[in-house]
């Protein structure tokens, strides 16, 4: 049975893009970047005459994300467009700190926000979701 979620692999198409938004706008830290080619590599994702670059990142609680650079194969996905009612993983929820005054630094930094923030029914949160600069859909909260 399961023990923990070990990480969310987050797919993108450019990765200095990638680093100011996870690294500079949201605060990730970097924790291990390699590049990944190979028998084992290939397998595991069954894709051949693969290289792709893996950065893991921290949130200050420890949870992790990896970004996924392909290097090979950057044309399959390039007409895929996410949306939140889409099946299968819907989105990455977050919570944030100041919401309302790090909105226009992540604008800044990329994203597409679908609302400004909004207090939830309940009045305990501030809850707003936004598109990554590569179309993955995360949902922001700032509990209050």
């Amino acid at each position: 049975m399961i023990t923990q979620i070990r990480h969310t692999g987050i797919v993108v198409e450019d990765l200095e893009k990638a680093f100011d938004f996870y690294r500079d706008a949201l605060g990730f830290k970097v924790e291990k970047l390699m590049d990944e080619k190979g028998p084992f590599i290939e397998t595991i994702l069954g894709l051949n005459d693969l290289l792709v670059t893996t950065v893991k990142m921290s949130a200050p609680d420890g949870n992790l994300i990896e970004l996924l650079y392909f290097k090979t194969h950057k044309d399959y996905a390039k007409n895929i467009k996410r949306r939140v009612f889409d099946f299968g993983i819907s989105h990455i929820s977050l919570t944030v700190e100041n919401l309302d005054s790090n909105y226009h630094r992540m604008k800044l930094a990329g994203a597409r926000f679908l609302s400004a923030p909004k207090k939830n029914v309940e009045g305990t949160a501030k809850v707003v979701f936004c598109l990554d600069p590569f179309g993955n859909i995360l949902e922001l909260v700032e509990p209050i």
